[in-house]
């Protein structure tokens, strides 16, 4: 399932959409959203799949503001 991560600079932070879930987090957070999905694919080797598009978007969108990660 694809997942999107958008940046909404007005209020600082950043939505992440899969299918019906959503969740908008400060883009702080975005270090910490990122790790935590890197961990459950390491955590839980036969669900990568599920939580690969969460770190490529999460990854994306780090790239596309010049984040800077932790």
């Amino acid at each position: 399932m694809k997942t999107t991560a958008t940046y909404d600079s007005k209020a600082d932070t950043f939505t992440l959409k899969k299918g019906i879930w959503q969740g908008t987090f400060p883009i702080g957070d975005l270090s910490d959203w990122l790790n935590f999905y890197r961990q459950q694919m390491e955590r839980y080797p036969t669900h990568v799949a599920n939580y690969a598009p969460d770190v490529e978007a999460l990854e994306g969108l780090a790239k596309q503001i010049g984040a800077k990660l932790r």
